[in-house]
């Protein structure tokens, strides 16, 4: 399946006291990454509540830290899809500094209704972008 890259750069903000990233800042790495992924395909965060009153939240995510990020460098988030279950997606997020993998996650996917707060089903038009994207080239 197709891989969407987004560049992340270190600030001070990101970092602890010895210019090392904080590990918490790598789920915001991520977060971003599945956010400008979903914006890419024309789903913003505001639009999947205005149009579909749906949010996706985050069921799982399992995360190991190879190495460490530190202060100013130029990093590259690589998010792709796994799989698409009925209310799921599965994503594989790697960070990565050059060619050297700092950090990885999968990351699993609920899409909820924000009325019932419950799981439901992808509609249709949103599972069919994701899975003509990961069909198809970037």
């Amino acid at each position: 399946m197709n891989v969407q890259t987004l560049p992340i750069r270190v600030y001070f903000e990101d970092t602890d006291a010895g210019g090392v990233v904080y590990h918490a800042r790598y789920l915001h790495f991520f977060e971003r990454a599945r956010t400008e992924f979903l914006r890419h395909l024309h789903f913003s965060q505001q639009t999947l509540i205005r149009d579909f009153d749906l949010a996706f939240v985050v069921k799982k995510m399992d995360i190991d830290f190879i190495l460490p990020a530190r202060l100013d460098d130029a990093l590259e988030v690589k998010t792709q899809i796994t799989e698409i279950r009925g209310a799921s997606i599965f994503f594989e997020q790697r960070l990565m500094r050059a060619e050297v993998e700092l950090c990885k996650a999968t990351v699993i996917i609920a899409c909820v209704n924000l009325t019932k707060m419950k799981p439901t089903p992808l509609p249709a038009v949103i599972k069919d972008a994701l899975l003509d994207h990961s069909s198809s080239n970037f």
